[in-house]
């Protein structure tokens, strides 16, 4: 999507959302990095009948590998902490209260629209009037 075709609102939503773009790429590299250990622990077992050769192989390839992917993760844990961080400080700048808790619930908790309603105890419309004018009062940092 072309950053000139986003609307504002548009914009503050998708600055709110990389949180949880964050979260989800942390998610991917834990994944890869347990099939990987799940990998080495549990060789598939060609049982075809036919001689095979010793399947051991070096560990320092695993090792590399493993410790290249623990890199990556680390560094996506400090960026998704950096993310959050400045999120956080534009919710807190909202002078709305209601509005802060919105955001936060949608955004970092990553609540759906009815679970985020039920936690502030507004009817679901009103909870999107107030994550409206949470937008519209948002300043990105």
């Amino acid at each position: 999507m072309d950053e000139k075709e986003l609307t504002e609102n548009e914009k503050k939503k998708e600055y709110l959302k990389s949180y949880g773009k964050a979260l989800r790429r942390e998610q991917r590299i834990l994944d890869e990095i347990q099939c990987l250990r799940l990998d080495k622990m549990f060789p598939s077992i060609v049982q075809d009948g036919m001689p095979h050769g010793s399947s051991q192989e070096d560990l320092s390839g695993y090792a590399a590998t493993l410790d290249e992917m623990i890199e990556d993760l680390k560094k996506e844990r400090l960026e998704k902490v950096k993310i959050r961080k400045k999120i956080e400080k534009s919710i807190r700048n909202l002078e709305d209260e209601d509005e802060q808790e919105v955001l936060r619930l949608r955004y970092i908790s990553g609540l759906s629209w009815e679970e985020v309603a039920v936690e502030i105890g507004y009817a679901w419309a009103q909870t999107h009037r107030i994550h409206s004018s949470a937008l519209k009062n948002l300043k990105m940092i």
